[in-house]
Protein backbone atom coordinates (compact mmCIF):
# COMPACT_ATOMS: atom_id res chain seq x y z
CA UNK A 1 0.00 0.00 0.00
CA UNK A 2 3.06 2.23 1.10
CA UNK A 3 5.30 0.94 -1.76
CA UNK A 4 2.45 1.86 -4.38
CA UNK A 5 1.87 5.30 -2.88
CA UNK A 6 5.00 6.31 -2.79
CA UNK A 7 5.93 4.40 -6.42
CA UNK A 8 3.22 6.79 -7.60
CA UNK A 9 4.92 9.49 -7.58
CA UNK A 10 7.91 10.31 -9.65
CA UNK A 11 11.44 9.90 -8.32
CA UNK A 12 12.38 13.26 -9.17
CA UNK A 13 10.46 14.95 -6.99
CA UNK A 14 12.01 13.06 -3.79
CA UNK A 15 15.60 13.80 -5.55
CA UNK A 16 14.70 17.58 -5.54
CA UNK A 17 12.97 17.97 -2.11
CA UNK A 18 16.05 15.92 -0.71
CA UNK A 19 18.34 18.66 -2.43
CA UNK A 20 16.57 21.75 -1.22
CA UNK A 21 16.29 20.19 2.15
CA UNK A 22 19.86 18.91 1.83
CA UNK A 23 21.07 22.86 0.81
CA UNK A 24 19.02 24.67 3.48
CA UNK A 25 20.44 22.44 5.70
CA UNK A 26 24.28 23.40 4.60
CA UNK A 27 22.97 26.91 3.93
CA UNK A 28 22.07 26.90 8.01
CA UNK A 29 25.53 25.61 9.23
CA UNK A 30 27.54 27.95 7.51
CA UNK A 31 25.40 30.86 7.81
CA UNK A 32 24.10 30.48 11.67
CA UNK A 33 26.35 30.83 14.33
CA UNK A 34 23.82 29.90 17.20
CA UNK A 35 24.47 26.50 18.07
CA UNK A 36 21.43 24.97 18.75
CA UNK A 37 20.32 26.30 14.95
CA UNK A 38 23.34 24.37 13.51
CA UNK A 39 22.13 20.91 15.18
CA UNK A 40 19.02 21.38 13.49
CA UNK A 41 20.61 22.01 10.35
CA UNK A 42 22.64 19.24 10.55
CA UNK A 43 19.63 16.96 11.82
CA UNK A 44 17.87 18.42 8.13
CA UNK A 45 20.55 17.54 6.23
CA UNK A 46 20.69 14.02 7.59
CA UNK A 47 16.53 13.64 7.25
CA UNK A 48 17.03 15.08 3.79
CA UNK A 49 19.52 11.43 2.77
CA UNK A 50 16.69 9.49 4.89
CA UNK A 51 14.11 10.56 2.63
CA UNK A 52 16.02 9.69 -0.56
CA UNK A 53 17.02 6.33 0.76
CA UNK A 54 13.74 5.18 1.54
CA UNK A 55 12.21 6.83 -1.70
CA UNK A 56 15.16 4.87 -3.45
CA UNK A 57 14.14 2.05 -1.20
CA UNK A 58 10.36 2.27 -2.12
CA UNK A 59 11.25 1.94 -5.60
CA UNK A 60 13.32 -0.91 -5.45
CA UNK A 61 11.16 -2.64 -3.46
CA UNK A 62 13.85 -3.66 -1.13
CA UNK A 63 14.39 -2.91 2.85
CA UNK A 64 18.03 -2.23 2.13
CA UNK A 65 17.30 1.59 2.76
CA UNK A 66 15.38 1.20 5.06
CA UNK A 67 17.39 -0.43 7.38
CA UNK A 68 20.46 1.99 6.56
CA UNK A 69 17.64 5.41 7.67
CA UNK A 70 17.28 3.33 11.09
CA UNK A 71 20.96 3.33 11.41
CA UNK A 72 21.06 7.12 10.29
CA UNK A 73 18.55 8.40 13.12
CA UNK A 74 20.53 5.97 15.71
CA UNK A 75 23.68 8.02 14.98
CA UNK A 76 21.61 10.89 14.24
CA UNK A 77 20.02 10.79 17.53
CA UNK A 78 23.67 10.23 19.75
CA UNK A 79 24.97 13.26 17.71
CA UNK A 80 22.12 15.21 18.68
CA UNK A 81 23.24 13.72 22.55
CA UNK A 82 26.33 14.74 22.35
CA UNK A 83 26.51 18.20 20.85
CA UNK A 84 23.57 19.25 23.02
CA UNK A 85 26.15 18.28 26.31
CA UNK A 86 28.75 20.08 24.77
CA UNK A 87 26.23 22.93 24.41
CA UNK A 88 24.81 22.93 27.82
CA UNK A 89 28.92 23.15 29.19
CA UNK A 90 29.34 26.07 26.89
CA UNK A 91 26.52 28.09 27.90
CA UNK A 92 27.19 26.99 31.55
CA UNK A 93 30.57 28.13 30.73
CA UNK A 94 29.73 31.62 29.07
CA UNK A 95 25.73 32.06 29.07
CA UNK A 96 25.81 32.26 25.35
CA UNK A 97 25.42 29.37 22.22
CA UNK A 98 27.35 31.05 19.78
CA UNK A 99 29.67 28.48 17.83
CA UNK A 100 32.58 31.42 17.71
CA UNK A 101 33.03 31.25 21.29
CA UNK A 102 34.41 28.26 20.51
CA UNK A 103 37.85 29.55 19.81
CA UNK A 104 38.68 30.42 23.72
CA UNK A 105 38.50 25.94 24.17
CA UNK A 106 42.06 26.34 22.16
CA UNK A 107 44.61 24.38 24.80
Amino acid sequence: MVNSLLQSIPIDYFIYLSTLLFCIGVTGVLVRRNAIIILGCVELMLNSVNLLLAAFSAYKGDADGQILVFFIMVVAAAEVAVGLAIITMLYRNTRSVDVSLFNRLKG
